[in-house]
């Protein structure tokens, strides 16, 4: 089924479905200023084939979403690894991304919506933030984590037990929370107003996926890898 054609412009596209920004920002088709484009002009501007360009549209548009991925069922090790591969993964791009786009729109629409300025701060401070705590997961408790499952007894770490870092980045994780909770009061939802431009409509979008993100991200943490580690490391020095 066809949900696109490329004479539609390209600023429908976008305002209808923003989360398809990413694919037209990644082929440089301008979908703001340029949003009075057909898909078709757009695309030949840039030297891409419009017809090409429409089918990884639809593919996007379009792609199923994949079986729910047992996560109990997965080791320490494997429940790490896939952590760092999906979630960390997605914020190490998608966190440069949204710290453009937050700090754009801001400058354009801030006379006109205030708020656009604290979305932007507390972005800018929760993408500083979650930077840091990616890095002490990477390189701390992460390994500490497949040390632990590979080892027959207890290992001595530097920080006491496990439960030491694992409580320092759970007070983190509530506070990267509150800051989720801000700006989706502060966004409405995550509603544009009805003036609002595509580069508005395609930043709200990014915010919404990265709260739901966060969310799952979150959740594998504190819910299943933390205990989880705990229970084997307490297991393992009885």
């Amino acid at each position: 089924m066809t949900t696109f054609q490329i004479s539609d412009t390209v600023g429908d596209i976008v305002r209808d479905r923003p989360s398809l920004s990413r694919l037209f920002e990644q082929a440089k088709v301008d979908y703001c200023c340029g949003g009075k484009k057909t898909l078709d002009e757009a695309c030949r501007k840039q030297g891409i084939d419009p017809q090409v360009f429409l089918t990884q549209l639809e593919a996007i548009a379009t792609v199923s979403q994949e079986p729910e991925l047992n996560i109990t069922t997965l080791s320490l090790t494997e429940l790490a690894d896939h952590i760092e591969q999906t979630h960390h993964a997605y914020l190490h791009t998608e966190l440069p991304r949204l710290e453009r786009m937050v700090t754009k729109v801001a400058a354009v629409h801030g006379d006109r919506e205030p708020r656009l300025h604290q979305i932007k701060d507390i972005f800018l401070a929760v993408s500083q933030e979650l930077a840091t705590h990616l890095q002490k997961e990477e390189r701390i408790l992460f390994p500490m984590i497949r040390q632990l499952e590979a080892s027959a007894t207890t290992p001595q770490f530097h920080c006491g037990t496990i439960a030491n870092p694992v409580r320092q980045m759970e007070f983190e994780h509530d506070d990267t929370g509150v800051a989720l909770g801000q700006l989706r009061q502060l966004t409405e939802n995550y509603t544009p107003p009805d003036w609002a431009c595509n580069t508005y409509r395609a930043m709200l979008d990014g915010l919404l996926n990265f709260e739901q993100d966060m969310h799952q991200h979150i959740h594998k943490e504190n819910n299943v890898l933390f205990p989880k580690a705990i229970a084997q490391e307490q297991s393992k020095a009885n």
